[in-house]
């Protein structure tokens, strides 16, 4: 791998995946000012980093509900990775699992559950979108469960998919041979064809549940002996809701920007939700993060752990498995050089006077 950062394995990504596929994975909704917010969020946040602290030995590790992780960075749940490389979300898997971390899989995977749990050697997530159908859709969890999956990650903000309109203009479409796996047997594995807007935006309006609300939250608890996290959430008091709706876990997120556009950036609506939660729920982050300084200042600010959506996509369209290691690698090895220089040997003990606003 000749990338030394985040940004050249982008570069490579974009070099090698068809254009239709990049706009996909990489777009934002309407004028992608969330897209961008999202990133430059992070940059506008100085460290106060302190000096004359003992950082010869350094501890990234942690635990969440249970599993342990080597460092506080999760794969954030993304849709569809066999358009990036042939052997898709068992690539990924294989990657986390040799890194420590866990993976949150897609409901909108192009591989079964079943198969992505048989490949880990790690803990797996399973990230659920909420059917019309309710049959269908306890049927996912159920199966989650079986599979040895260690959460369900429900996403909340998409009663209706963002426009994203470059895959507007693409008409997007998942190409022969590949079909939303997980829902095969309900038969609600293809995308509508036909369309003259996105295939995903048409198949999110006829089948995902928009009447999704707190009370469903309870209801999901109720079907599974699995913490349930609510991801999409950007609001304290929406986020003290789900708590007291039996949520264990906030994830902090604005869909990587694909959903509401000029939404805030994720980092500057983690604080308050941190300071709502209190300590009745783990609270985690995706969006934006790039650099291992990015998952200091997130970690600062109080969230136990980040996920990482797109540069996952990224090494998988340049090298498969080793790519999403080497992106794991890269931010390993950030992280650990954040924390001597920030002179905070152990990510337990990062605060928030380390963060300037």
């Amino acid at each position: 791998m000749t990338a030394l950062n985040l940004y050249e394995l982008e570069k490579l990504a974009k070099e090698r995946l068809p254009e239709a596929v990049w706009d996909y994975y990489s777009s934002g909704a309407s004028d992608e000012v969330t897209l961008r917010e999202n990133r430059a969020a992070f940059e506008r946040i100085p460290l106060f980093y302190r000096v004359l602290v003992d950082v010869s030995q350094r501890e990234l590790s942690l635990e969440l509900f249970g599993a342990p992780c080597s460092m506080p960075i999760l794969l954030a749940p993304t849709a569809f990775h066999r358009l990036a490389h042939a052997e898709g979300e068992l690539a990924s898997v294989r990657a986390a699992g040799s890194a420590g971390v866990p993976m949150v899989l897609s409901t909108l995977s192009n591989t079964r559950i079943e198969d992505v749990t048989a490949a880990s050697s790690g803990a797996v997530w399973f990230q659920l979108y909420v059917y019309r159908d309710r049959g269908a859709t306890a049927g996912l969890v159920a199966r989650a469960e079986a599979a040895g999956c260690r959460a369900i990650v429900v996403t909340v903000d998409a009663p209706l998919l963002g426009r994203r309109e470059r895959d507007v203009r693409n008409r997007f479409q998942l190409p022969d041979g590949l079909s939303i796996e997980n829902m095969l047997p309900e038969g609600l594995g293809d995308l509508p064809r036909g369309v003259t807007d996105s295939g995903l935006a048409a198949y999110f309006a006829a089948l995902l549940d928009p009447s999704l609300n707190f009370r469903d939250i309870e209801w999901l608890c109720s079907i599974t002996r699995l913490p349930v996290l609510v991801k999409g959430i950007v609001r304290a008091d929406d986020a003290v809701r789900a708590v007291q709706h039996g949520a264990s876990g906030i994830v902090v997120s604005n869909h990587g920007g694909r959903q509401l556009d000029t939404s805030p950036a994720t980092v500057d609506a983690l604080p308050a939700v941190v300071d709502a939660v209190a300590d009745r729920a783990e609270v985690l982050l995706d969006g934006g993060i790039r650099r291992g300084t990015d998952v200091i200042k997130a970690l600062a600010l109080g969230a136990r752990a980040v996920l990482v959506g797109r540069p996952v996509l990224w090494g998988l369209a340049v090298d498969g498995q080793k790519g999403v290691e080497h992106v794991l690698e890269l931010l390993r090895a950030e992280l650990d050089l954040g924390l001597a220089l920030v002179g905070c040997p152990r990510i337990s003990e990062l605060s928030r006077d380390l963060v300037g606003r």
